[in-house]
């Protein structure tokens, strides 16, 4: 399975993104493999509207099957559920504890988006 995190930076001792539309980038992890990308998200952080939407396009690109992130909005969420990608939330200092978590089975999967949009 391909794990999407968001980061600022490039590798998986990286800081978790706390945002997700609007997160500077993603570490695509394949857990079958260890193999991960970084995927650039400059398109999107100075967006005026539709982060969370475009954003959630380009994770699908990339054949991630579940997120993690600090935060995902109601716009994110949806289009993230539509996809069939699976949304977990952490609050984890890196990358790496973040991917622990949940390969331990610490992080529960999101129902609801967290925040309100344009936060």
């Amino acid at each position: 399975m391909k794990i999407a995190i968001s980061s600022q930076g490039k590798d998986l001792s990286s800081a978790l993104d706390p945002r997700f539309g609007r997160a500077s980038g993603f570490i695509v992890y394949d857990d079958a493999s260890g193999a991960y990308e970084y995927v650039s998200n400059q398109q999107n952080l100075e967006a005026m509207q539709g982060a969370g939407i475009q954003t959630a396009q380009n994770v699908a690109r990339t054949g991630a099957q579940a997120v993690i992130s600090g935060h995902v909005g109601p716009k994110a969420f949806s289009a993230l559920q539509s996809g069939g990608i699976d949304i977990y939330l952490s609050q984890s200092g890196t990358v790496q504890e973040a991917l622990d978590a949940l390969q331990a089975g610490k992080l529960e999967k999101a129902q609801d988006a967290d925040k309100p949009g344009h936060w």
